[in-house]
């Protein structure tokens, strides 16, 4: 039985956490498909993010890969029909049959169709709901002996906001913000940046679209100091670190959030 294409796993809270760029299994009719080697694949993909949704009572982890159907992009861009929409990358031997593609847009309607659902819920039972969109990005494009890229343009930490009305939210964001930059990462502090690589994809985009007034999605991009993007080999004790970071801005802005729910209810 193949693996579900994602997975939500329901908790009580305000809270949720996504990592829809987890997977890297392509269902088996696909695989034929392929021309992308499993290395380029692993590559784009955003291993280990999963982990961290754990600092959330509701979890929501994608277990396909992004080339079979990208779940943070527009409806018409989900699928990857040209080396334009990847990167100059060539995912598929030849022209997707138009069928296999249907099925993995299919697959993309429903999983929205169930955050809506989700998401429903919680604003119903909690009011207010913040949404953790966890990701990873590539710093060492130039290959794996070559220097990593400026990290002036590459914070440790991206968060991306382009997507909501910040005003709104700002309490909240500024709160995992100012937690993670204040966080005691291994005898460090994180460089906390926002909007300077990525604003945050469509899910986000499509959850302020959504329920502008009662969800805000926080993109969370972790650069992968935390592993070796080329070989895909993990540096557990940064794994490890980085959920505890994010463990401590995920309490925070719980406690923010009821702070925020006082205010904006006497407003």
């Amino acid at each position: 039985m193949s693996t579900p294409i994602w997975q939500i796993q329901y908790g009580d809270g305000p809270l949720v956490a996504a990592a829809v760029h987890d997977g890297d299994e392509v269902r088996g009719e696909l695989a034929e498909w392929l021309a992308i080697s499993p290395e380029d694949r692993l590559r784009e993909q955003d291993p280990f993010t999963g982990l961290w949704t754990a600092v959330a009572p509701t979890r929501i982890v994608g277990h396909r890969s992004r080339f079979e159907v990208d779940l943070n992009r527009p409806r018409e861009k989900a699928v990857y029909l040209t080396p334009e929409d990847s990167w100059g990358l060539k995912v598929w031997r030849s022209t997707l049959p138009s069928d296999l593609a249907r099925k993995s847009y299919a697959a993309y309607d429903g999983f929205y169709t169930h955050v809506r659902q989700l998401l429903e819920q919680l604003v119903l039972q909690h009011g207010r709901v913040i949404v953790f969109d966890l990701h990873s990005y590539n710093h060492r494009r130039g290959g794996p002996t070559a220097a990593p890229d400026d990290p002036e343009a590459n914070p440790e930490v991206n968060i991306g906001t382009g997507t909501m009305d910040r005003n709104r939210w700002a309490p909240i964001v500024d709160r995992v913000i100012n937690e993670l930059r204040e966080f005691d990462y291994l005898g460090r502090r994180l460089d906390v940046r926002e909007n300077v690589r990525f604003r945050g994809g469509n899910f986000p985009r499509w959850i302020h679209e959504t329920f502008p007034e009662t969800v805000c999605a926080i993109a969370i991009e972790f650069k992968k100091f935390f592993m070796d993007e080329w070989t895909g080999q993990p540096d557990h004790e940064h794994i490890s670190a980085i959920g505890q970071a994010l463990q401590q801005a995920a309490d925070g802005v719980t406690q923010e959030l009821e702070t925020f729910e006082r205010t904006t209810a006497n407003q």
